[in-house]
């Protein structure tokens, strides 16, 4: 999978897909950055995210608890996932030190929901991606790219 690309995902199947492929090019300490209305398809993106990343756990909206962890499964090849809800957070990243996770984000693949133009300075890059979903369609469409930080 390219460091790029954009892909249309006609099914809810189809973006977890979407999810594990990303996984893959996933590391410690990356940050992926979601981004895309209600219904877009970001919770389901992230969980095929973590399934591709071998996390415990249900992987459910962060919506009212801003952040949900999900520790590392047994696999030696599986890397914790830290799920966060930037939109609950008010564009204020210190209550993320604040909610004091038992992760520490350089363990882990932080996944950030309505992140963008709050998260970026959190990494040197991130994984930035774009949903949407055509209207009156469950048809979704995802952009992703690497963007490093200025």
């Amino acid at each position: 999978m390219s460091a790029h690309g954009m892909r249309t995902l006609p099914t809810v199947e189809d973006t977890e897909a979407l999810g594990r492929e990303l996984a893959a090019q996933l590391q410690p300490g990356d940050l992926v950055i979601l981004d895309g209305p209600l219904g877009a398809g970001k919770t389901a993106l992230t969980r095929g995210i973590a399934a591709g990343l071998g996390v415990e756990g249900r992987v459910s909206s962060p919506t009212f608890i801003i952040a949900r962890q999900h520790r590392a499964g047994s696999d030696p090849s599986s890397i914790a996932l830290v799920h966060v809800d930037a939109y609950r957070l008010g564009g204020d990243l210190d209550e993320l030190d604040a909610l004091d996770l038992d992760t520490d984000l350089h363990d882990a693949v932080v996944v950030v929901e309505w992140g963008l133009g709050v998260v970026e300075h959190l990494a040197d890059r991130h994984l930035r991606v774009l949903l949407r979903r055509e209207f009156d369609s469950d048809i979704r469409t995802a952009e992703w790219e690497w963007v490093s930080a200025n």
